[in-house]
């Protein structure tokens, strides 16, 4: 038995380190065989939204809920543009400097913000959203509602000069496979088993030890500075940044990205979410009248009758019975029927 069960575990490994390495070997060759600029860009945008996806995955695999997701996600944006703009950093020195400015701006907020879990902390990083878009467009020197316009594109490594769709795309795809590296290794490790505990009771996980507090604190900094780093390459491959990129609504579609795909698979989930709100809005757009419908319609039926996301869902499909489905049916015409007597 033993040997079976070893043997079945040694298949399954080699083949899911066959299905990485056929994926990256997908990712990689993906922009070469495509002419279009524009879906280069949708892949880019994907990646962006993948990392977005995996920070909500994250704190909600410590058993917390934000809106605040694109909260950090404008740090960085801001804070990287204003090393390079102002102080005349070049992008390879401005991001180290954004990731660990964000880190700090996170232990610091983040200190006060997880002492309230629960409801209170999705009103609270809601807020934080609002203030942080708001201080944008009242602060002059961060160039106010209008935004700053002209932002360089990351500084050539060698004969890769960032100027192309391409070399953008593997600048972003080679951060967040790092990302996903990093995640990974951060959820099979004793810190990811702690926050699972605290995700399903954290006052069982406290008689084990386990500082709810500390612990959501390290996942609401990590996810922070993730974001940051997102928004660092944002700006300098949109080279233009405004507040209103980053209001309420980009919170929103950060959550979808995670739901869609499946909550509880912290990094495939969020990147499966991605494709799909990115490429459907897009090419529905040939009915623009009716995109939204349409989009919020798809939406609703995968949230309401697949709640364990896609993912999920092909992981446990659901067991459609006609039998009992007819027998429900009858049920509720019968008390209708008797309904309608009385």
């Amino acid at each position: 038995m033993k040997l079976l069960n070893s043997s079945t575990v040694s298949r399954n490994s080699r083949l899911k380190l066959g299905a990485i390495i056929v994926a990256l070997a997908v990712l990689i060759i993906l922009p070469l065989c495509i002419e279009s600029d524009y879906i280069k860009h949708l892949l880019i945008m994907v990646c962006i939204g993948t990392i977005l996806g995996m920070t909500f995955s994250m704190l909600y695999s410590a058993g917390l809920i934000t809106l605040g997701a694109a909260a950090f996600y404008a740090v960085g944006a801001y804070t990287s543009t204003m090393l390079v703009t102002s102080l005349g950093l070049s992008f390879w020195a401005a991001l180290p400097l954004t990731i660990i400015i964000s880190a700090v701006l996170s232990l610091g907020f983040g200190a006060i913000f997880v002492r309230n879990a629960g409801v209170a902390f999705v009103i609270i990083t809601l807020i934080f959203v609002q203030v942080i878009v708001i201080a944008a467009g009242q602060i002059e020197f961060l160039g106010g509602w209008g935004g700053i316009m002209n932002i360089p594109r990351p500084d050539s490594l060698g004969p890769v000069e960032f100027v192309s769709k391409r070399d953008c795309y593997y600048l972003i795809l080679a951060i967040l496979l790092l990302i996903v590296v990093i995640y990974n290794a951060i959820y099979s490790s004793r810190i990811g088993r702690a926050w699972r505990a605290i995700k399903l009771s954290p006052n069982l996980a406290g008689t084990l030890g386990i500082n709810a507090y500390r612990y959501r604190l390290l996942a609401f900094v990590i996810g922070s500075t993730t974001a940051a780093l997102a928004g660092c390459f944002y700006a300098h491959y949109f080279q233009n940044i405004t507040p209103g990129a980053f209001a309420g609504w980009l919170s929103i579609y950060v959550q979808l990205y995670a739901v869609l795909g499946g909550l509880e698979f912290y990094i495939l989930g969020p990147a499966i979410g991605s494709v799909i709100m990115t490429f459907v809005p897009e090419y529905l757009r040939v009915v623009k009248e009716i995109e939204p419908i349409i989009t919020g319609l798809l939406l609703l039926i995968i949230i309401l009758f697949f709640p364990g996301g896609i993912l999920g869902t092909i992981k446990n499909p659901p067991d459609f019975n006609l039998t009992q489905l007819k027998s429900r049916l009858n049920r509720m015409r019968i008390s209708k029927a008797q309904g309608d007597k009385s």
